[in-house]
Parts: C-alpha cells; structure tokens; sequence
C-alpha cells in the first residue's frame, strides 16, 4: 500500500519528508485531512497516496475542484438532487459524496465553496448525514473527506469567506508540502525522474543535464512548483531529445537574469541591520498572526533558530 507514496512523491528534504511521515500515519485513520501548499506542490497526489495507504483503498477515489463548481450547481454536485428538485432537475442524479461512499472524497480548492454549501458540508463531516436535494429523507454515507487549498483559510475566516467552525473541523490534522524553492536540493532527482518517465511515455531519446545546467535551474524561483518542473521536463523532452541541455536551451524566462539576484537591494547609506532583523520578524509574526512556526518559514529559518531571534531581540510578539 505503501508504494504510492514511494513511487509518486519523490524527495528527501527534511520539511518534505516530515510531511510524508506525518501523512503516512494520518492515512491508516479515517481522521479528516486539510493539505496545504502552493499550486502545483503535488497536493492532489498527496491526497491519492493517503487514499491508496488507507483502508479504503479497494474504494473509490473521487476529486472534484470546487473553484470548477458554478455556485448554482455546488449544491447538487456535492449532495446529489431528485427529478423535478429545482428547474432543470429532469433526472435523478448521484452526488460526489454518495459515489465515493465507503472511500473518499478529494475536495480541492475548498476555500472556493460557497458559504451555504459549507453548513452543509459541515453536518456532513460531524454526521455523517447526507440529504439530497428534493428528498426529505437523510441518508447516512461512510466517506472520508481529504480538502485542500492553496489560500491561508485561517485568514478567509478572519474576511468572513469562510466558516470558522468548518476550518476548525477540517484542520483536525492540517498537512503541508512546501514548495519547490524551499527543497531545491530535490530539483537534481525529480528532474531526471520526471525526464526518465516522460521520455518513456512519448518513446523518445531522453536529454541529458550537466551540472552546470542543473546549478542554473536551482537559481529559478520555480513558482509553479512541481507542476511547472514536469511541463519543463516535457518541453526539453520534446525540443531536444537526445541533447545535452545547456543554458542557451532554456526558455526566455530562464534567461531572465533577474532570479540570480536578491529581492533587496542594499541602499547607498547602508542599513541598521538589527533594526531591520527585528522589523522583519515583527512584520513575519504579523502577517501569521503570532504562529512562530509559519513566520519562521517565511524567512527560511528552523523554528529554534527564529525563536533564538525572538529571545535575543526581546520581541514581544503578543502585542503584536
């Protein structure tokens, strides 16, 4: 059961392989899990390993993009609806949740649900009770839901767009993939995984990277993540199969020097860099609203590291 996790999400960073462990244990429970990630971080193939390592395996995997879903039609996807429940109904018709019945139920982009149909998809998760558009019975179905969102639901909640005790309820065991930038050292792997495959699906002579090549691709900011390394895998395969790639090969944003260099640029006069330190990681605990852990990610330290700052600099996030 463990081999989709082996054979899919491939890495060996400490933040990614964290995450995996964590998953691992997750799956042989039937707990509620919310993935976390950037677009293109592998959520959706996170959520299939945690299907496969489960004990609904032998059941449906069913996922569905909520962002996809006409608010007019949420409802009815979700839940299902009887002949004649509303104008257009002119058959009975199965929803997402009943299908996946004794397995689960991968519901991406959760944080585009309408508000409405997030009551209900709470009485689902606390019940286990489905009723179905038009029908006045309340049916009991047996599926796990796996969510997932791209969006800080936590701050969604604070807007009002998104029900607080539903994210309550979906972050019962939160799981989350960093992205591409944050475990570079896995580019070498995953691109020459991803090559190998691809070159196999299309029976085509696969390229081949030089180190210089690869240290060049470690220096992209990747903001497609994974996503955006395997469609740069396919076009390479594609334009030059058989060749060594060399910088020259690349596409135009690759050329664009400007990810070489640093976001900031350190004025003429110079700077106080303790007093720029601490503004930093008032301005990280601010935007995380006091999580040490997440602020510490946005300014690529190890929690204890960013609590030594916290502690050498006397900053009193509380007031924050």
């Amino acid at each position: 059961m463990s081999d989709f996790f082996d054979k899919q999400l491939l890495g060996n960073s400490g933040e990614f392989c964290t995450v995996i462990r964590a998953a691992r244990i997750a799956a042989i429970t039937d707990v509620t899990l919310l993935l976390l990630g950037e677009s293109g971080t592998g959520k959706e193939l996170l959520a299939q390993a945690i299907h496969q390592h489960s004990s609904r395996a032998d059941k449906p995997f069913i996922a569905i993009n909520c962002a996809a879903l006409p608010e007019n039609l949420a409802e009815s996807e979700l839940f299902g609806h009887r002949k004649g429940a509303f104008t257009g109904a002119i058959t009975n018709q199965q929803g997402r949740i009943q299908a996946a019945n004794g397995g689960t139920l991968f519901l991406d982009e959760i944080g585009e649900l309408p508000l409405n149909i997030q009551a209900k998809l709470l009485r689902f998760l606390e019940s286990g009770e489905c009723q179905v558009i038009g029908k006045t019975q309340i049916e009991k179905i047996n599926t796990r839901i796996l969510a997932a969102t791209n969006r800080d639901l936590y701050t969604q909640v604070q807007q009002g767009k998104f029900r607080q005790d539903l994210y309550y309820r979906l972050n019962i065991v939160p799981l989350e993939l960093p992205p591409l930038r944050k475990r570079i050292d896995d580019l070498e792997m995953l691109l020459h995984k991803f090559t190998k495959q691809l070159a196999q699906h299309h029976n085509l002579a696969a390229p081949t990277y030089p180190k210089q090549t690869i240290k060049y691709l470690r220096q992209y900011k990747w903001a497609g993540n994974i996503r955006e390394l395997r469609n740069f895998c396919e076009r390479m395969l594609i334009l030059f199969s058989g060749k060594t790639i060399t910088s020259q090969h690349l596409p135009k944003e690759f050329q664009d020097k400007q990810f070489e260099t640093n976001d900031f640029i350190l004025p003429e006069t110079g700077i106080n860099l303790k007093n720029f330190e601490i503004q930093m990681i008032k301005q990280a605990l601010e935007k995380t609203y006091g999580n040490r852990t997440q602020a510490a990610r946005l300014l690529g330290l190890t929690r204890d590291a960013f609590l030594y700052r916290i502690k050498k600099y006397l900053i009193d996030y509380s007031m924050l």
